[in-house]
Formats: structure tokens, C-alpha cells, sequence
């Protein structure tokens, strides 16, 4: 192997050896650029920075039943991710991608009208215990890096956040005086807090944006972040930042293993813009950014629609599957149709069941306030459920190794007509627990739909030998 560092590990290559272990060895470099300048490097040799977090590695193969080796694969293929920043100590880490269960996400923070970040860290709770997986603060009023220290100093799920958001919250002033290198600092402040992922518009350029122009989109931009970053760019006559000084967020997120999540400026806004000239522009633009970011030794994954027609999505999936070479998909729904506001969770439910079936590994949830209004607790627990369906559902299409498991477990407490059973296994107990007892049947065995109609119960019966008699009961 053709391997300097390797070279002085073996004693090909002479050094002046500082300390030594089982797993490093410390040495002076031999062109120091202070007055004490001393390498460490691990014995073991890594090609890239994917292969170092083997505690993650092994945590996330076990919890999706898969062996390490596979899983190291399929991360060197840059087909799965393990969001993990090296400042978030209390991380549970978890695999989004490839031949993985099918992951959610849960998008909350405070808003000028919405500042109780008593309430916000009671929804993150909440998600935790329901089985979320990742957490995105998307704050953006009051002390949001008070918030944001919080979240990576206590909360275990997977920590994203869109410092476009916070840079506007942090600086306090009009957009246009925001300077490039504060936009890019900003980003290195989420990546110190230790923040896993965060969502950064670097796709949307001026390329991007003449083609929106000349769309002539029902909606226009959407996205929070894209829509800040296309006014600042018009205002200022400058190219965006985070594309223009690309490397520099990649050396920003490689120093802290932050994950790359490349968001989608262009997503429709409604189902009449999908699949538009300035969506595809700009998802070319982000499988040549993903390129880059791979080059780069930075996990990466692309951010999709929006919202979509039910028959767009599997080819949309398959899209960005060819150009972005297979890197991880998250995708917000998609939203099915526009006309369901409060019942927005559902809409995106469906889509997400579809998107999840054809390629997308990361579902951002959405609840019945979308388009409404801030979410309350009810709502995060609604989307969090409409969502984990989605997933799952997504995930028996795929043939996740013990998807249907969770089903079976279900079907044969059924089948014996077993109540408890029934609730500790479903997704809501606590639902399931009080519409049963909303309305008690007179028999225990039955339910008050069908009592001794009861297809299940009189079955039993019958395959066991014994007399149905319905209305004698």
C-alpha cells in the first residue's frame, strides 16, 4: 500500500516517534508550522473518513440486523450514512440508506410567534420516545443556539439543522448586508454545537435561478431556505455561497463529520409544478455536488419533493437514484394532492409509502398543521405516526429483513383474539387502548362492531369442533 503514514507505522520511513499505543503512533512532523507540531495517526489504515466511526458502525448493524462488513460497503458506496457529529457525545447513532429500514424525521423549533422552548423540548421528547429518529431544528427566533446546544448535549436522535434559518436570527440585520463568509460562518457555529446533518441550499445558483425565472412556476420557491438564498443572491448580484465556496462547507463538515444534507431550494410547492425545469435543473446541479462532497471524504444526501402527483414519484425516485449515483434520498412527503390542509399528515403518508417503496431511505414528517400553523404536541404525535406507517408499510414493500415481523406479531395476537397483545404490539397503544374502551362490548371476546358476528371468534370455533350458534349467545 502506497500509504506514507503506513510507511513510518512499518519503519520504512524514519521518524521521530513522540508516543506509540496499540491503535496510534505520535511523531514530529518534519515541517513544523509551530514551535511544537506533532502528527497522530491511527495505525490502522482508513481510505476515508467513513471507515473511522467503527463504534457507530457496529451499533447501526446491529440494530438493522445486518453484519458490519456489509454495512461498511455499502457507506464506502456512499449508499448509506451515519450521521454522526464528534461533538454530539449523546448520539444514538442510526443508518440512513441502502437495503435499511426506512428512517423518519421530525421537523420542529420556535418561530416569532411560537418562542416556548419549554413546549418545543417537550415535542422533541415526545418524538424520541415514539421511536423518531432524527430531530430537525428548524428555529429561527429567540436564542436558538441555546436551543440547538441543548438538543446535542441531551436528546440521543440524530440532530439536522438549516443555518440559513439562524444566520438571518444570528446577525439581526437586513439579508442583503449578510456577507458571504457569514453565511459561512454560521455553518461552522452549527458544526461546532454538534449538530449531525444540516440542510444547506447550495444547489440553487445562478444557473438554477434563470431557468426558475423562465419557468414561470405556479408557486415559485417554496423551500424556506431557498427562497432567502434566491432574494439575497437577486439583491446582491452575487452567486450563492454555499456553491460558490463549496469546498470550504465541505472542509467545514468533513472536520466535524457533519453529514451533508443538500436541500432542495426548487421542491414543488404544489402538485402543478412538479417534475418542472427548475426541480431537475437543480437535482443535476446536486448530483455533481454530490460528486464533489464523496471527493471530499463527506457523507452526503439529497433532499427531495415537495409536493407530487402520485404517478410522478416512483420515476422521480428512480431519477435521482441514477444522478446522484444512489446517495441516500430524503425526501419532505411528497404530498399526494393540495387540498387537504389539517389533513396533511395523510397526503404525505401516501406519498411517503410510495417514494420509501422506490428508493427514498428518509422521510420528513408532516403533520396535520401543515400550511396551518406551528405545531402542538397533538400534531407532532399525529405526523410522527402517519409517517412511522409510511416507513413501515415502504419497508415491507422492499423486503426489509424483519419488516414483517412487527406484522406477524400482530396477526397472532389477533387470530386468539388476544386484546393486550394486540395493543403492546400496535404503533399507538395508547390510541388502540382507549378507542376499545370508548365503547366496551358485552362479551370480552368480541368487539363492539361485530360481537358475536365476530368472523374471528366464530371461526376459532368452528375450526376447533365446536357449535356456532350467532344469536343463541
Amino acid at each position: 500500500m502506497d500509504c506514507l503514514f503506513c510507511k513510518i507505522i512499518n519503519g520504512e520511513i524514519p521518524s521521530s516517534k513522540v508516543y506509540e499505543d496499540d491503535k496510534v503512533i505520535a511523531f514530529n512532523d518534519i515541517n513544523p508550522v509551530a514551535p511544537y507540531h506533532i502528527l497522530v495517526v491511527p495505525k490502522k489504515h482508513y481510505d476515508s473518513i467513513a471507515d473511522i466511526s467503527e463504534k457507530e458502525m457496529e451499533i447501526v448493524a446491529k440494530k438493522e440486523n445486518i453484519d458490519v462488513e456489509s454495512l461498511r460497503q455499502l457507506i464506502a458506496k456512499g449508499q448509506v450514512i451515519i450521521p454522526a457529529n464528534k461533538n454530539h457525545k449523546c448520539l444514538d447513532p442510526n443508518g440512513i440508506g441502502n437495503k435499511l429500514r426506512t428512517k423518519i424525521n421530525v421537523n420542529l423549533g420556535t418561530s416569532r410567534d411560537c418562542v416556548d422552548l419549554d413546549m418545543e423540548l417537550d415535542k422533541v421528547n415526545n418524538a424520541v420516545k415514539m421511536g423518531a429518529e432524527a430531530i430537525m431544528d428548524l428555529s429561527s427566533f429567540g436564542d436558538t443556539q441555546k436551543f440547538r446546544r441543548k438538543l446535542t448535549s441531551e436528546c440521543p436522535a440524530t440532530i439536522g439543522t438549516v443555518p440559513i434559518y439562524d444566520a438571518v436570527v444570528y446577525y439581526h440585520k437586513a439579508l442583503k448586508d449578510i456577507t458571504a463568509q457569514e453565511w459561512l460562518d454560521v455553518v461552522e457555529m452549527h458544526a461546532k454545537d454538534g449538530v449531525d446533518f444540516m440542510t444547506i441550499h447550495c444547489g440553487i445558483n445562478k444557473a438554477t435561478a434563470k431557468k426558475f425565472r423562465a419557468d414561470k412556476r405556479l408557486m415559485n420557491i417554496v423551500s424556506r431556505g431557498g427562497s432567502i438564498i434566491y432574494a439575497w443572491m437577486e439583491m446582491t448580484g452575487n452567486e450563492n455561497p454555499f456553491f460558490e465556496y463549496y469546498d470550504r462547507v465541505l472542509e467545514i463538515c468533513r472536520e466535524y463529520d457533519v453529514t451533508m444534507s443538500l436541500g432542495d431550494a426548487c421542491r414543488p410547492g404544489c402538485i402543478m409544478d412538479a417534475s418542472d425545469i427548475s426541480q431537475i435543473e437543480e437535482l443535476v446541479t446536486l448530483g455533481e455536488l454530490t460528486r464533489r462532497a464523496w471527493e471530499k471524504d463527506v457523507q452526503v444526501m439529497v433532499e427531495g419533493p415537495g409536493h407530487m402527483p402520485l404517478n410522478q414519484i416512483k420515476a422521480n425516485m428512480e431519477i435521482q437514484q441514477t444522478i446522484c449515483k444512489g446517495a441516500p434520498f430524503y425526501v419532505l412527503g411528497p404530498l399526494v394532492t393540495d387540498i387537504a390542509p389539517g389533513y396533511d399528515h395523510i397526503t404525505a403518508a401516501i406519498g411517503g409509502a410510495i417514494a420509501a417503496t422506490y428508493g427514498a431511505s428518509f422521510l420528513c414528517y408532516v403533520t396535520p398543521a401543515e400550511h396551518l400553523r406551528l405545531p402542538d404536541l397533538n400534531d407532532v404525535k399525529e405526523g410522527i405516526i402517519a409517517s412511522k406507517i409510511a416507513a413501515h408499510a415502504a419497508d415491507i414493500a422492499k423486503g426489509v429483513p424483519g419488516a414483517m415481523d412487527w406484522d406477524y406479531k400482530m396477526d397472532k395476537a389477533r387470530k386468539v383474539l388476544d386484546w393486550e397483545a394486540m395493543f403492546d404490539v400496535a404503533i399507538d397503544p395508547e390510541k388502540a387502548r382507549a378507542y376499545r374502551a370508548s365503547s366496551k362490548p358485552e362479551k370480552e371476546d368480541t368487539c363492539s362492531m361485530c360481537g358475536n358476528f365476530c368472523a374471528v371468534k366464530n371461526m376459532n370455533k368452528i375450526m376447533e369442533g365446536e357449535i356456532v350458534s350467532i344469536f343463541d349467545e
